[in-house]
C-alpha cells in the first residue's frame, strides 16, 4: 500500500504538470488541465485491484501526452495480474498502437515547425521504436513476475500439503505403534501361555497324585516325583529358549548389556524380536514384520530356523499324549492318512492346539477319557480332541483357568487361514476341532 500510494503521488504530480502544458497548447485554462491530470495520475493507487481500468485510463490520455509513469506501471500491473491473457494482449496492443500514433503525429509536428521534412519511413521507424520501448519492457517484466509469483504460490501450497500429509502419517504411525505394542503383548502372552500352562498343569496333576499315593505306594510316588521334575525342567527349557530369542540381538549380545544405547531402541528390538518369533510360530514370514529382512534370516541376527525349528512338531504328539497318560488320563491317539511334514508354523500350531486341549481336559474334566484324532490331507491337516464327561474318580488338582486357552487356539488357527470350532458334545464332554491349510503347499 505504501508503494502504491507513493507511485500514485508521483504520477499525479507528473500528470498535473503535463495537464497544465497540454492546456496551454490547446488554449484551455491551466487550472482545468491540472484538475484533469491529478485524478488521472492518482489512478495508480488501485492498480492491483483494477489493472484493466488503469490501462484504459492510460490509453485514453495518450493523445494528451499525459501519464508516462501511469502507462508503464499500469501495463506492468496488468501483465503480472491474474487477468486472462487475451485481455492482456488486446490492451497491450491498443497501448502500443496509441503510443505509435501519438509519436508519429508529434514527430511530424515538431519536424514541420523546424522546417525539416524527413521521410515517412524514418519517422515511422523511430516512432515504432519509441512505442515498443514504452510498451514491451513493462509487459514482459509483468509476465515474468506473474509467472514466478504463481510458481512460488504453487510450491507453497504443495509444501503445506506435504506438511499436512506428514502430520497425518505421523499420527497414523503413532496409532500403528500403539496397535503393534498391543498386538505384541497379546502374542507374547499367548506364547507364554502355550509354553508354560501345559507342563505346569501336568506338574500340578502329578503333584496331586503324588500326595495321594505317597504313603500307600512309595514306588509310584517316586515315579511321579521324577515326572514332576522332568516336566519342570522341560518347562524351564522352553521358557529360556523363548526369553533368549526375545533378549538376543545382533551378534549375540544381550540387549540389556549393550552400553550407550537408548532405551527406546532396546525396547524396539525386544518388540521386533517378539514379533518375529510370534509370526514365525504362526507361519508368517519374518520379512512381513520387518521390511528388508530376508526370508532365511530372522530379526536381530537370529535365524528363522532357530526360532521355528526349535519348537514342537507333529512328531512330538506321541510324547505329548504319553505325558497325559502318565498323569493318569485315558487318552487315545488316532492318525489317518499318510504322515508327512508341513510348514513349521502349521506343525507348531497343530501341536499347540492339541496341547492346550489336553490341558483343558486336565483342568475341567479330571478322570475323563480323551481321543486325539489327526488326519493328513492333500493341502491341509485336520485335528480333533474330544473328551467325555468327568467320571468323578479322578483327582481334581484345582487348576486355575485364565479363560484364554480357547481364545489363543482360535487366534493361532485363524492366523494361518484355518477354521477352528469348539463346544460341548451331546454326551456331556467337550470337543475341539481345527483344520489348518498347509502354508508350504499354498
Amino acid at each position: 500500500m505504501v508503494l502504491d500510494v507513493a507511485l500514485a503521488l508521483v504520477s499525479a504530480l507528473e500528470c498535473l504538470l503535463e495537464g497544465v502544458s497540454f492546456a496551454h497548447e490547446v488554449g484551455m485554462p491551466a487550472v482545468l488541465g491540472g484538475l484533469i491530470g491529478v485524478p488521472v495520475g492518482a489512478a495508480l493507487v488501485v492498480r492491483r485491484r483494477w489493472p484493466v481500468a488503469v490501462v484504459l485510463i492510460s490509453i485514453a490520455t495518450t493523445p494528451a501526452e499525459m501519464g508516462f509513469l501511469l502507462g508503464i506501471v499500469g501495463l506492468y500491473s496488468l501483465a503480472a495480474s491474474e487477468v486472462p491473457r487475451r485481455i492482456i494482449v488486446v490492451l497491450s496492443a491498443a497501448s502500443l498502437l496509441g503510443t505509435l500514433v501519438v509519436a508519429v503525429a508529434r514527430f511530424h509536428q515538431d519536424m514541420a515547425q523546424d522546417g525539416y521534412h524527413p521521410g515517412w519511413w524514418s519517422m515511422l521507424a523511430i516512432s515504432l521504436l519509441l512505442a515498443l520501448g514504452l510498451t514491451a519492457p513493462p509487459v514482459l517484466m509483468g509476465l515474468y513476475v506473474g509467472a514466478r509469483r504463481r510458481l512460488v504460490e504453487s510450491l507453497r501450497e504443495r509444501a503445506d500439503g506435504l506438511e499436512r500429509e506428514l502430520s497425518l502419517l505421523a499420527e497414523r504411525a503413532e496409532e500403528r505403534a500403539v496397535w503393534a505394542r498391543n498386538e505384541e503383548r497379546t502374542r507374547i502372552a499367548r506364547e507364554m501361555h502355550d509354553v508354560v500352562a501345559h507342563r505346569v498343569s501336568l506338574m500340578v496333576v502329578h503333584a496331586a497324585a503324588l500326595q495321594a499315593v505317597a504313603l500307600k505306594d512309595p514306588e509310584k510316588a517316586s515315579r511321579n516325583a521324577g515326572l514332576v521334575g522332568d516336566m519342570g525342567r522341560q518347562a524351564l527349557t522352553e521358557l529360556r529358549e523363548m526369553l533368549g530369542v526375545l533378549r538376543t540381538s545382533q551378534g549375540g549380545t544381550p540387549v540389556a548389556e549393550r552400553p550407550g544405547e537408548a532405551e527406546p531402541q532396546r525396547l524396539a528390538e525386544v518388540a521386533v524380536a517378539a514379533s518375529a518369533r510370534a509370526r514365525a510360530a504362526s507361519g508368517v514370514p519374518v520379512s512381513s514384520v520387518v521390511p528388508g529382512v530376508p526370508g532365511a534370516q530372522g530379526v536381530l541376527g537370529v535365524p528363522v530356523a532357530a526360532v521355528v525349528d526349535g519348537g514342537p512338531t507333529l512328531e512330538g504328539l506321541e510324547d505329548l499324549v504319553g505325558q497325559s497318560r502318565e498323569a493318569g488320563m485315558a487318552v487315545e491317539l488316532s492318525v489317518e492318512g499318510e504322515g508327512r511334514s508341513y510348514a513349521p508354523g502349521v506343525e507348531r500350531t497343530a501341536y499347540r492346539v492339541v496341547q492346550e486341549a489336553l490341558t483343558n481336559v486336565h483342568k475341567h474334566a479330571p478322570g475323563a477319557k480323551a481321543v486325539v484324532r489327526l488326519a493328513h490331507r492333500d493341502a491341509e491337516v485336520a485335528l480333533q480332541v474330544e473328551n467325555g464327561p468327568s467320571d468323578g474318580a479322578g483327582t481334581d488338582a484345582g487348576l486355575p483357568s485364565g479363560g484364554n486357552g480357547l481364545v489363543g487356539m482360535r487366534e493361532r488357527v485363524t492366523a494361518l487361514g484355518g477354521v477352528f470350532v469348539s463346544g460341548p458334545t451331546d454326551a456331556g464332554g467337550f470337543r475341539v476341532s481345527a483344520v489348518i491349510p498347509d502354508a508350504a503347499a499354498a
